[in-house]
């Protein structure tokens, strides 16, 4: 072999039984919760555990000493294709509308074509759901449905947006979740859904002391590879424990097909309390009650 030919041993491949042990490690691997996560990876370190892998912010709507926000992105359709839609069905709804009433009359004259009429009443409710469906997403559905996390109060709070995407006449109600810290677990799941697909970041609340499952939800939506939602899921462990993080996000703005953005609607209670550390929520009380 020619000396310019020769590597050094630390880039020549793992032997047989490094790989072998590689491979039985990764597959041996069960979820520690239960029930465990559909299309579960793997579990993360434990929040109050130190983190071997380095912080870093995917997205951050705010940041500072008390808390953190961070937006939380959902795959539903895209800001200009419902604006087109909306277009359309502005079209189409009057031009049915009057051949609805034409058509009518004429029944009403001669007692003909029923089943044509009760097919154009169907075609009119359906665009005019459609429409209402439409106008609800694009005037009404927050882009982004935050996560905030308190650390001087060791609280996460999930703003969520309960929309129906085959139901634009029920209610589409907003709800905040409040949950401790400390019953917080994170885990990676591998998601093959048509929009998102790829390796998403879950936070799982259990049981108080155990690892008995209570509610999952989506901390962040679907990557190609899982090492950011770790570095992402290390960084708010280390910004929950009080240690030094690094303040910028890998993308710092939104993405363009999600503006404009929509204000979220939080409780004032919970707007407050998510926002201040307690001893000035106790001062605020008391300052109140005088």
């Amino acid at each position: 072999m020619k000396e310019q030919d020769k590597q050094p041993d630390s880039v020549w491949p793992a032997d047989a039984q490094t790989v072998r042990a590689a491979v039985n490690a990764r597959f041996s691997s069960k979820p520690r919760l239960t029930p465990p996560l559909k299309g579960w990876e793997e579990d993360l370190a434990g929040n109050q555990e130190p983190q071997e892998v380095i912080g870093q912010l995917v997205r951050v709507t705010e940041i500072n000493d008390t808390w953190l926000e961070m937006p939380r992105y959902e795959n539903i359709i895209w800001w200009g294709g419902g604006v087109l839609i909306v277009i359309i069905l502005i079209i189409v709804i009057p031009m049915s509308l009057f051949i609805l009433i034409d058509f009518f009359c004429d029944f009403l004259k001669t007692g003909d074509g029923w089943g044509f009429l009760l097919g154009f009443v169907a075609f009119f409710f359906v665009s005019l759901s459609m429409l209402i469906l439409n106008l609800r997403m694009v005037l009404f559905v927050p882009r982004d449905q935050p996560i905030r996390f308190n650390r001087k109060r060791q609280k996460i709070y999930i703003f969520d947006y309960h929309r129906n995407q085959w139901n634009p006449w029920g209610k589409w109600p907003a709800t905040v979740k409040v949950f401790d810290w400390a019953d917080i677990h994170g885990e990676i799941g591998h998601e093959s859904d048509r929009y998102d697909q790829g390796f998403r970041l879950y936070c799982t609340v259990c049981k108080p002391g155990t690892h008995e499952v209570i509610e999952r939800f989506i901390l962040n939506q679907a990557m190609s590879h899982p090492e950011p939602q770790r570095r992402l899921w290390s960084h708010l462990c280390q910004y929950m424990q009080h240690k030094p993080v690094v303040m910028d996000p890998v993308y710092p703005g939104r993405p363009d097909n999600w503006k404009p953005r929509k204000n979220m609607c939080w409780p004032e209670d919970l707007e407050h309390e998510s926002t201040t550390a307690p001893y000035k929520n106790h001062l605020l009380k008391e300052w109140r009650s005088e």
